[in-house]
């Protein structure tokens, strides 16, 4: 068994903000297969779902971003999951919009979801994949930043990127993670 978690904040207000692109990522991946996110526990929504013969889940922790540990680390432990069954899908300013890099390790690097994270697994050894959100072009706050929402002109890129994303995660159901680095990190 695998688990995708999105990183995001819930409610109205922070759809379609850059914070919640690993939302978003969850969001296509269950409009491909019209799922839903059906089961409400661990303070989050998640489906149990089979892509490939594996089963997974798909988290959208409903914590807010600082605290998504909260919702992973209980669903880890009923599951019995490892942090290497587990991908982490995150805003990311130091990447530039729409590219997507995954890793297996890292530090948090300022980002208080990915923080909440370490904390509650006690290490840093779990699959992540960064989205790129870029960094804002005129002078505003971190915060007023990742909290807004993408431009119209950034569309068509975003659209694209999240497509990447979701077929890196759907391609991870069948091949180690290190394989799936290698074939979309390029």
């Amino acid at each position: 068994m695998k688990c995708i978690v999105g990183l995001g904040n819930p409610g109205i207000k922070y759809q379609e903000t850059r914070h919640n692109v690993g939302f978003m990522v969850i969001d296509e991946i269950l409009k491909r297969h019209n799922w839903t996110l059906n089961k409400n526990k661990f303070k989050g929504h998640f489906a149990l779902e089979t892509i490939e013969s594996e089963k997974v889940i798909l988290l959208q922790p409903q914590t807010y971003m600082n605290l998504s540990g909260e919702s992973l680390r209980p669903l880890m432990d009923f599951y019995n999951l490892t942090p290497e069954e587990v991908t982490v899908i995150y805003d990311d300013l130091d990447l530039p919009l729409g590219k997507v890099r995954l890793r297996q390790t890292g530090g948090h690097g300022g980002h208080n979801g990915v923080r909440s994270i370490i904390d509650q697994l006690g290490t840093k050894q779990f699959n992540r994949l960064r989205f790129g959100i870029g960094r804002p072009e005129t002078p505003m706050s971190v915060i007023d930043y990742v909290l807004g929402k993408f431009d119209k002109s950034n569309q068509p890129l975003l659209e694209k990127s999240i497509t990447h994303a979701a077929d890196a995660m759907e391609s991870w159901m069948g091949q180690p993670f290190q394989k799936v680095m290698n074939d979309y990190n390029k």
